[in-house]
């Protein structure tokens, strides 16, 4: 009788724990397994890869300015403007020029959006005259006095920039920078007046402001 109630005891303590063991040591494995496995809900949002852009100070001085944007990398886009000036004016004054001016951008947090650092080149060909500008103004351009003589050549330079991109709306955005640096300048100097006699050669260093920039941009995802 002792020895059937000792064995009735045993059965009723080992299947429990022989039942309950296997399933309590499983269960934190199986939940392991499944936060591990799980899949992130929604997606990153796609990155442009594409902008279309004009600078609206060149654009104001009647001068047409396209340039457009490649996303290169998650830091890294290149950015290449041309800018196009066929005029002549009243009493011969002109801004004649082109310019073109590739920049490689890095960007602080990503393409096309907050602060980016930027490296660029520049060249232009130019024909300018009888402008009426303040002194200092001339003075930083390089050329000399624009009123009374007529300046025709090529500059070539690079220079550095900083710059800022501001979201407007999921395709248009806006955008400015400024930029310093080195330029070369390599022209002729003439009489300013539709045949005005050559003056001389003449070459310049100069050393200031080299890019300045409010543009708005249309992006292409």
């Amino acid at each position: 009788m002792i020895l059937r109630k000792r064995m009735l005891l045993m059965v009723l303590y080992l299947v429990p724990n022989l039942v309950l063991f296997p399933v309590f040591a499983q269960a934190p494995t199986d939940t392991w397994q499944q936060t591990a496995t799980q899949e992130p809900v929604g997606t990153l949002p796609k990155l442009p890869v594409f902008a279309v852009k004009t600078n609206l100070l060149y654009d104001a001085t009647t001068t047409f300015s396209l340039g457009v944007e490649f996303r290169l990398s998650k830091r890294l886009s290149l950015d290449l403007p041309v800018n196009y000036n066929p005029w002549t004016f009243s009493n011969a004054r002109k801004i004649k020029h082109i310019l073109v001016q590739p920049e490689l951008r890095y960007w602080i947090y990503e393409p096309f959006n907050g602060h980016f650092l930027g490296a660029h080149g520049l060249w232009s060909l130019f024909n300018v005259g009888n402008l009426s500008l303040p002194p200092a103004v001339e003075e930083m351009m390089g050329y000399g006095d624009l009123k009374n003589y007529r300046y025709e050549g090529n500059l070539y330079g690079i220079g550095i920039s900083y710059g800022y991109h501001w979201m407007l709306s999921n395709r248009f955005s806006l955008e400015a920078t400024l930029g310093l640096g080195y330029v070369y300048l390599d022209y002729d100097r003439f009489k300013c007046n539709k045949c005005g006699a050559k003056l001389g050669h003449e070459t310049k260093n100069y050393f200031g402001p080299t890019k300045v920039g409010l543009s708005l941009i249309y992006m292409i995802k």
